[in-house]
């Protein structure tokens, strides 16, 4: 028998004769003999439980957790205090164990759930319509290009803002290139986004909000820009700052989408978290994924049923706009717990916390010796700094204090090498942005000092 399955020999020479065939060798004789395993994989021999957990606690303690350190690491993840009512609810059962519901009428109560965190999302981006979740922010933002596609089914072109997430645009242009689409790079003028002469080519103007170097965008005149050549606009949201911010539905955005880890999702490495989707109404049967909506039964009591379901798992595949077979309900069930646990004033709080705080950063490390704002547009939670040093050097000298001083842009974007993204929570006091200002302030003048002994000495 095998460790993994319950198939015996004989259940597995049952299996053969029942389809004819002799043998496993028989089985896959059509596969060439190169592309076949000639020899047993090469893995170490099997190990306790005991032995397993101490292996798995070794790799574990390699990693450096924001927990360990004093980090203003951001770039679309973030450090922000998760309250134990989510892991106490999401960890019941009932919300915990259940999959795809095929009879979702049965399950009233996860289905309520989807209704409540979509009735939340709609308020937060000013949009009539959500589904109940997809995977995550970057495959939010490629579904709302597959969108703008069905809606202007002969354009040929996306323009997209350098200011949107770079794994966002990856997404986006992996898919874009099967759909057979264009995707065009919107420059960035002053830290926010400088739109091209736009076209009838034209599908959707895609941008970010707040932007990926932490600057507020005039969604408003981007709207109106792509709306004047017939183009959808789609806006990629950090959820907090839209507490404060004018929602995008009312700036005249056809799609709000973006990631929902800020939301009660912690930092996990790798995830999961949740992507939002919300859009205008008229585009409401070409949004992917599941709309749950409210109804009342024949005896006139409060229901919740499937309104939408766009997969082809309900319809038929050449009907469908979505293949996402497994949304992430749970995670997202995290994000409305955790907005009804802050409230409408309580998530207004604690952006204007962030705002504060963030303002206070701002002004603390643009007045140190060799660092600079990289732009002067307002900011929420998170800014960019040019330094007159190597970035990744700084950033390991901070490192070696236990401060992590933010992500380098010029991973990126090689117009920014000596840039440097700072991200403010709730979590980061103004002992702890003095903290930083510290460390930073005296590794940048290590690094200039050694740079200029470096090039001293080679004269």
């Amino acid at each position: 028998m095998s460790r993994y399955t319950a198939a015996t020999e004989s259940d597995r020479s049952e299996m053969l004769r029942a389809i004819g065939v002799g043998s496993i060798e028989e089985l896959f004789a059509d596969i060439p003999a190169h592309l076949r395993l000639s020899a047993p994989l090469a893995l170490d021999a099997g190990k306790s439980e005991l032995e397993v957990f101490g292996e798995l606690k070794a790799l574990a303690a390699r990693n450096t957790s924001a927990e360990d350190e004093l980090s203003f690491l951001g770039a679309g993840m973030y450090d922000h205090y998760v309250p134990a009512l989510v892991d106490s609810i999401i960890s019941r059962s009932e919300f915990l164990t259940p999959y795809t519901p095929y009879q979702p009428e049965v399950s009233q109560g996860g289905l309520q759930a989807m209704f409540e965190y979509q009735t939340a999302i709609c308020e937060l981006t000013g949009l009539p319509v959500s589904n109940a979740s997809v995977y995550e922010g970057p495959s939010a933002v490629a579904a709302a290009g597959y969108v703008a596609k069905l809606a202007n089914p002969a354009r040929t072109r996306f323009v997209v803002s350098r200011g949107v997430h770079p794994h966002s645009r990856e997404a986006l242009a992996t898919l874009a290139h099967g759909w057979g689409m264009e995707v065009v790079d919107a420059p960035l003028h002053d830290g926010v986004t400088d739109l091209p002469e736009l076209d009838e080519q034209v599908s959707a103007v895609i941008v970010q909000q707040p932007n990926f170097l932490g600057a507020i965008e005039d969604l408003e005149a981007l709207a109106r820009a792509a709306h004047d050549v017939g183009a959808l606009c789609v806006a990629a949201c950090d959820p907090l700052p839209l507490s404060v911010l004018r929602a995008p539905g009312e700036c005249g955005v056809d799609l709000a989408v973006g990631e929902g880890q800020t939301l009660g999702n912690r930092l996990d490495f790798g995830g999961p978290s949740f992507g939002f989707f919300a859009a205008t109404e008229a585009l409401i049967r070409r949004v992917p994924g599941r709309i749950a909506g409210e109804t009342v039964d024949v005896e006139g009591k409060r229901g919740f049923v499937l309104t939408l379901q766009t997969r082809e798992q309900h319809i038929r595949r050449e009907k469908a706009t979505s293949n996402i077979c497994t949304a992430q309900a749970l995670n997202a069930l995290a994000g409305v717990i955790y907005l009804s646990w802050l409230g409408r004033h309580g998530i207004v709080e604690l952006t204007e916390l962030m705002l504060q705080r963030t303002a206070y950063a701002c002004e603390r490390l643009g007045a140190i010796d060799g660092v600079h704002l990289l732009h002067h547009q307002p900011v929420v939670r998170e800014f960019a700094l040019t330094l007159d040093a190597s970035v990744p050097a700084v950033i390991d000298r901070c490192a070696q204090q236990g401060v992590n001083p933010g992500y380098a842009l010029g991973r990126d974007y090689p117009e920014y090498q000596n840039g440097l993204l700072v991200a403010i929570t709730e979590k980061r006091t103004r002992a702890d942005i003095d903290r930083l200002a510290d460390v930073l302030e005296a590794a940048v003048a290590a690094e200039r000092s050694r740079d200029t002994h470096h090039v001293g000495a080679h004269r």
